[in-house]
Protein backbone atom coordinates (compact mmCIF):
# COMPACT_ATOMS: atom_id res chain seq x y z
CA UNK A 1 0.00 0.00 0.00
CA UNK A 2 3.12 2.17 0.57
CA UNK A 3 4.13 2.13 -2.59
CA UNK A 4 0.57 3.03 -4.45
CA UNK A 5 0.27 6.37 -2.22
CA UNK A 6 3.98 6.96 -3.17
CA UNK A 7 2.93 7.14 -6.90
CA UNK A 8 -0.54 8.59 -6.27
CA UNK A 9 0.80 11.47 -4.00
CA UNK A 10 3.41 11.88 -6.56
CA UNK A 11 1.39 11.88 -9.81
CA UNK A 12 -1.45 14.14 -7.69
CA UNK A 13 1.47 16.45 -6.85
CA UNK A 14 3.29 16.89 -10.73
CA UNK A 15 -0.31 17.84 -11.59
CA UNK A 16 -1.21 20.31 -9.33
CA UNK A 17 2.39 21.97 -9.10
CA UNK A 18 2.82 21.84 -13.01
CA UNK A 19 -0.14 24.33 -13.38
CA UNK A 20 2.27 27.04 -14.05
CA UNK A 21 4.34 24.65 -16.52
CA UNK A 22 0.60 24.21 -18.69
CA UNK A 23 0.22 27.79 -18.93
CA UNK A 24 3.15 28.95 -20.18
CA UNK A 25 3.29 25.72 -22.40
CA UNK A 26 0.02 27.48 -23.92
CA UNK A 27 2.15 29.99 -25.24
CA UNK A 28 4.84 28.42 -26.27
CA UNK A 29 2.51 26.52 -28.42
CA UNK A 30 0.92 29.30 -30.38
CA UNK A 31 4.41 30.31 -31.50
CA UNK A 32 6.15 26.78 -32.13
CA UNK A 33 3.92 23.77 -31.36
CA UNK A 34 6.75 21.47 -32.34
CA UNK A 35 8.94 23.26 -29.39
CA UNK A 36 6.29 22.65 -26.82
CA UNK A 37 5.68 18.99 -27.81
CA UNK A 38 9.07 18.02 -27.49
CA UNK A 39 9.21 19.95 -24.22
CA UNK A 40 6.42 18.53 -22.70
CA UNK A 41 6.70 14.43 -23.64
CA UNK A 42 10.15 15.10 -21.68
CA UNK A 43 8.60 16.38 -18.63
CA UNK A 44 6.62 13.64 -18.73
CA UNK A 45 8.74 10.73 -19.93
CA UNK A 46 10.84 12.23 -16.96
CA UNK A 47 7.99 11.77 -14.41
CA UNK A 48 7.24 8.26 -15.48
CA UNK A 49 10.21 7.06 -15.18
CA UNK A 50 10.13 8.30 -11.03
CA UNK A 51 6.48 7.04 -11.21
CA UNK A 52 8.06 3.21 -12.28
CA UNK A 53 11.32 3.42 -10.16
CA UNK A 54 8.72 4.71 -6.95
CA UNK A 55 6.51 0.99 -7.96
CA UNK A 56 9.87 -0.98 -8.02
CA UNK A 57 9.59 -1.50 -11.68
CA UNK A 58 12.25 -2.35 -13.81
CA UNK A 59 11.94 -2.42 -17.74
CA UNK A 60 13.79 -4.86 -20.76
CA UNK A 61 13.41 -3.54 -24.35
CA UNK A 62 13.76 -5.54 -26.62
CA UNK A 63 13.36 -5.08 -30.36
CA UNK A 64 14.47 -1.24 -29.72
CA UNK A 65 16.43 -1.33 -33.57
CA UNK A 66 12.91 -1.62 -35.03
CA UNK A 67 11.54 1.74 -33.49
CA UNK A 68 11.77 3.70 -36.22
CA UNK A 69 13.61 7.90 -35.65
CA UNK A 70 12.53 9.21 -38.76
CA UNK A 71 9.22 8.62 -39.59
CA UNK A 72 5.81 8.62 -37.22
CA UNK A 73 4.43 5.01 -37.16
CA UNK A 74 1.15 3.32 -35.52
CA UNK A 75 2.13 1.00 -32.35
CA UNK A 76 -0.31 -1.78 -32.02
CA UNK A 77 -0.10 -3.12 -28.36
CA UNK A 78 -1.30 -5.62 -25.97
CA UNK A 79 -3.04 -3.85 -23.41
CA UNK A 80 -2.89 -5.82 -19.77
CA UNK A 81 -2.34 -2.67 -17.51
CA UNK A 82 -2.41 1.45 -16.97
CA UNK A 83 1.79 0.63 -16.49
CA UNK A 84 1.61 -0.07 -20.22
CA UNK A 85 1.73 3.84 -21.21
CA UNK A 86 3.84 4.14 -18.75
CA UNK A 87 6.75 1.54 -20.35
CA UNK A 88 5.53 2.93 -23.77
CA UNK A 89 6.18 6.54 -23.09
CA UNK A 90 9.45 5.65 -21.21
CA UNK A 91 10.85 3.47 -24.47
CA UNK A 92 9.69 5.22 -27.50
CA UNK A 93 12.22 8.16 -27.99
CA UNK A 94 10.06 9.85 -30.59
CA UNK A 95 7.25 12.07 -30.00
CA UNK A 96 3.74 9.55 -29.69
CA UNK A 97 0.59 9.76 -28.30
CA UNK A 98 -1.73 7.59 -26.93
CA UNK A 99 -5.38 6.27 -27.77
CA UNK A 100 -7.00 6.77 -24.40
CA UNK A 101 -10.90 6.38 -23.63
CA UNK A 102 -13.38 9.58 -23.69
CA UNK A 103 -13.63 9.22 -19.92
CA UNK A 104 -9.98 10.39 -18.79
CA UNK A 105 -10.73 13.98 -21.11
CA UNK A 106 -13.50 14.82 -17.59
CA UNK A 107 -10.43 14.56 -15.55
CA UNK A 108 -8.87 18.13 -14.78
CA UNK A 109 -5.35 19.12 -15.51
CA UNK A 110 -4.61 15.26 -16.61
CA UNK A 111 -6.37 16.06 -19.96
CA UNK A 112 -4.47 18.92 -20.26
CA UNK A 113 -1.07 16.98 -20.33
CA UNK A 114 -2.58 14.01 -22.10
CA UNK A 115 -3.67 16.50 -25.13
CA UNK A 116 -0.06 18.47 -24.86
CA UNK A 117 1.36 14.74 -25.18
CA UNK A 118 -0.53 14.23 -28.44
CA UNK A 119 -2.85 11.81 -26.57
CA UNK A 120 -6.74 11.22 -28.41
CA UNK A 121 -9.79 10.43 -27.03
CA UNK A 122 -11.99 8.20 -28.34
CA UNK A 123 -15.61 7.83 -27.61
CA UNK A 124 -16.56 3.79 -28.51
CA UNK A 125 -20.08 4.68 -28.57
CA UNK A 126 -20.52 7.09 -31.06
CA UNK A 127 -19.17 6.35 -34.66
CA UNK A 128 -19.12 9.58 -36.00
CA UNK A 129 -16.90 10.67 -32.85
CA UNK A 130 -14.48 7.59 -33.64
CA UNK A 131 -14.24 8.60 -37.59
CA UNK A 132 -13.40 12.19 -36.15
CA UNK A 133 -10.46 10.33 -33.97
CA UNK A 134 -8.79 8.23 -36.77
CA UNK A 135 -8.87 11.49 -39.14
CA UNK A 136 -7.23 13.30 -35.97
CA UNK A 137 -4.64 10.59 -35.82
CA UNK A 138 -3.88 10.40 -39.63
CA UNK A 139 -3.16 14.47 -38.97
CA UNK A 140 -0.61 13.15 -36.03
CA UNK A 141 1.23 11.18 -38.21
CA UNK A 142 1.17 13.39 -40.94
CA UNK A 143 2.70 15.97 -38.73
CA UNK A 144 5.35 13.10 -37.20
CA UNK A 145 3.67 12.34 -34.45
CA UNK A 146 3.61 8.45 -33.49
CA UNK A 147 0.19 6.93 -32.26
CA UNK A 148 -0.25 3.90 -30.05
CA UNK A 149 -3.26 1.94 -30.08
CA UNK A 150 -4.77 -1.04 -27.48
CA UNK A 151 -6.81 -2.60 -30.34
CA UNK A 152 -8.56 -5.00 -27.96
CA UNK A 153 -10.32 -1.86 -26.37
CA UNK A 154 -9.73 -2.33 -22.75
CA UNK A 155 -7.63 -4.16 -20.51
CA UNK A 156 -7.58 -7.84 -20.96
CA UNK A 157 -7.37 -9.92 -17.65
CA UNK A 158 -6.69 -13.05 -18.88
CA UNK A 159 -4.01 -15.21 -16.99
CA UNK A 160 -3.10 -16.83 -20.17
CA UNK A 161 -1.19 -13.53 -21.77
CA UNK A 162 -0.98 -15.01 -25.06
CA UNK A 163 -4.94 -14.94 -24.98
CA UNK A 164 -5.83 -11.94 -26.23
CA UNK A 165 -9.23 -10.36 -26.77
CA UNK A 166 -10.41 -9.49 -30.18
CA UNK A 167 -8.97 -6.62 -31.89
CA UNK A 168 -11.37 -3.90 -33.75
CA UNK A 169 -10.69 -3.86 -37.32
CA UNK A 170 -11.32 -0.01 -37.41
CA UNK A 171 -7.96 0.04 -35.23
CA UNK A 172 -5.53 -0.16 -37.93
CA UNK A 173 -7.39 2.66 -40.46
CA UNK A 174 -4.73 5.17 -38.84
CA UNK A 175 -2.14 2.99 -40.47
CA UNK A 176 -4.10 2.27 -43.69
CA UNK A 177 -5.33 5.86 -44.67
CA UNK A 178 -1.99 7.92 -43.68
CA UNK A 179 0.18 4.80 -45.11
CA UNK A 180 2.82 4.65 -42.06
CA UNK A 181 4.55 1.56 -40.91
CA UNK A 182 3.05 -0.90 -38.28
CA UNK A 183 4.79 -2.05 -35.27
CA UNK A 184 3.76 -4.68 -33.33
CA UNK A 185 4.54 -3.93 -29.41
CA UNK A 186 4.16 -6.85 -27.14
CA UNK A 187 3.98 -6.40 -23.09
CA UNK A 188 4.72 -8.73 -20.40
CA UNK A 189 4.53 -7.79 -16.36
CA UNK A 190 2.44 -5.06 -16.31
CA UNK A 191 -0.28 -6.39 -14.96
CA UNK A 192 1.61 -7.70 -11.95
CA UNK A 193 2.70 -4.22 -11.18
CA UNK A 194 -1.48 -3.44 -9.83
CA UNK A 195 -3.58 -4.79 -11.59
CA UNK A 196 -3.52 -8.60 -10.51
CA UNK A 197 -3.45 -7.93 -6.88
CA UNK A 198 -5.39 -4.17 -6.79
CA UNK A 199 -5.33 -1.94 -4.70
CA UNK A 200 -1.54 -2.57 -3.59
CA UNK A 201 1.56 -2.28 -6.12
CA UNK A 202 4.00 -5.02 -6.49
CA UNK A 203 8.15 -4.73 -7.51
CA UNK A 204 7.74 -6.06 -11.38
CA UNK A 205 10.04 -6.78 -14.38
CA UNK A 206 8.47 -5.28 -17.47
CA UNK A 207 9.48 -6.45 -21.22
CA UNK A 208 8.30 -4.58 -23.81
CA UNK A 209 8.64 -6.31 -26.79
CA UNK A 210 9.06 -3.95 -30.69
CA UNK A 211 8.41 -6.28 -33.66
CA UNK A 212 9.35 -5.27 -37.13
CA UNK A 213 7.49 -2.89 -38.68
CA UNK A 214 4.81 -3.20 -41.39
CA UNK A 215 2.88 -1.64 -43.98
CA UNK A 216 -0.52 -2.92 -44.19
CA UNK A 217 -0.36 -1.88 -48.24
CA UNK A 218 2.23 -4.59 -48.30
CA UNK A 219 0.23 -7.37 -46.94
CA UNK A 220 -1.04 -10.93 -48.92
CA UNK A 221 -4.62 -9.65 -50.15
CA UNK A 222 -6.14 -11.54 -47.55
CA UNK A 223 -4.48 -10.21 -44.62
CA UNK A 224 -4.93 -6.60 -46.20
CA UNK A 225 -9.08 -7.19 -45.54
CA UNK A 226 -8.78 -8.19 -41.46
CA UNK A 227 -5.22 -6.10 -40.70
CA UNK A 228 -6.45 -6.09 -37.15
CA UNK A 229 -6.72 -9.84 -37.15
CA UNK A 230 -3.35 -10.24 -39.19
CA UNK A 231 -2.05 -7.44 -36.16
CA UNK A 232 -3.53 -9.64 -33.41
CA UNK A 233 -1.56 -12.71 -34.67
CA UNK A 234 1.40 -11.25 -34.88
CA UNK A 235 1.10 -10.25 -31.44
CA UNK A 236 0.44 -13.48 -29.77
CA UNK A 237 3.65 -15.29 -31.79
CA UNK A 238 5.76 -12.77 -30.10
CA UNK A 239 4.05 -13.37 -26.77
CA UNK A 240 4.52 -17.10 -27.15
CA UNK A 241 8.26 -16.32 -27.58
CA UNK A 242 8.79 -14.47 -25.21
CA UNK A 243 7.33 -16.85 -22.72
CA UNK A 244 9.25 -19.26 -24.18
CA UNK A 245 12.39 -17.06 -23.84
CA UNK A 246 11.44 -17.21 -19.61
CA UNK A 247 11.23 -20.88 -19.46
Amino acid sequence: MIRLLLVLFTLVGFLIFSYPFLVAQVSLGKKDPHARDLETIKVVRSVFKVLLKLAGVTVTVKGAENIPEDTAVLYVGNHRSYFDILAGYTTVPTLLGFVAKKEMEKIPLLRTWMVNVNCLFLDRKNIKEGLKMILQGIEKVKNGVSIWIFPEGTRNPNEDITELLPFKEGSLKIAEKSGCPVVPVAMTGTAEVLEKHFPFITPSHITIYYGKPFYVKELEAEDRKHPGAYTRNVLIRMLKEMQEEKQ
